[in-house]
């Protein structure tokens, strides 16, 4: 198992996430924020008018790999169909992982 003191010092990197299927109305916001939190991440989740779950986060990459497995699974009820990812470098404005509203 990795140091976690090594992981704090492994740089930080973002990623930017569109969860595609039954991810709306199966608490899959809840859940992915029980899992940052676990995993460490800061960042944001949100429901997308069009039912998909939008999602930010920052960590190291194994962070947030193991956060990208994750949305492949989501809630126990939700349905992942597809989940599109973008990796970029990380801004660091980011210091709690929350809800974000857009409606």
């Amino acid at each position: 198992m990795a140091d976690p003191n090594d992981m704090a010092q492994a740089p930080q990197q973002r990623i930017h996430a569109i969860v595609h299927g039954l991810v709306q109305g199966v608490h899959f916001r809840g859940y992915t924020i029980q899992e940052a939190n676990r995993l460490g991440l800061v960042g944001w989740v949100r429901n997308n008018l069009n039912g998909t779950v939008e999602t930010v986060a920052e960590g190291n990459r194994e962070q947030l790999e193991a956060y990208i497995d994750f949305l492949h699974v989501g809630s126990p009820s939700a349905r992942v169909k597809r989940v599109d990812v973008t990796w970029q470098e990380a801004s660091g404005d980011l210091d709690a992982f929350d809800v974000h509203f857009s409606w």
